[in-house]
């Protein structure tokens, strides 16, 4: 599991194996991860684009970037947070992922925004660390 804390914005991930959907005999290991995304701040936030930098055993580096998370770019109020679930495919049993969520301040358009950190978190299939 991992945590980090940007600038109000509290980014708590757990990723899991997923033995149904991987196919270890042709190198294809398959990961889910849980985000949890919460407003520990006093400022209104809104997440409108995600960069993952996602990294095998091998050393291959993968960047992916896009709009949102899920299909959407949620606002958060203090207090309040989000949580989804998506995944990510490997071609080795071990691997690590971290990146950034591009944060704004929708009710103060004056304000500049932030890279909220996700902090790095292991992509393992079980018995495969010590």
């Amino acid at each position: 599991m991992s945590e980090a804390t940007t600038q109000g914005v509290q980014v708590t991930v757990q990723a899991v194996y997923v033995p149904e959907r991987s196919d270890p005999d042709h190198s294809y290991y398959f990961f889910a991860y849980q985000v949890r995304i919460a407003n520990v701040g006093d400022d209104v936030v809104q997440l409108l684009s995600r960069h993952w930098i996602i990294t095998d055993a091998n050393g291959h580096v993968e960047h992916v970037r896009g709009p949102g998370v899920v299909g959407e770019t949620p606002v958060l109020h203090p207090g309040q947070s989000f949580t989804y679930t998506s995944a990510c495919p490997l071609r080795t049993p071990v691997g690590a992922m971290h990146g950034t969520y591009q944060m704004v301040f929708p009710v103060d358009d004056e304000r500049e925004g932030f890279d909220a950190e996700i902090a790095p978190f292991t992509l393992a299939m079980p018995d495969t660390l010590n």
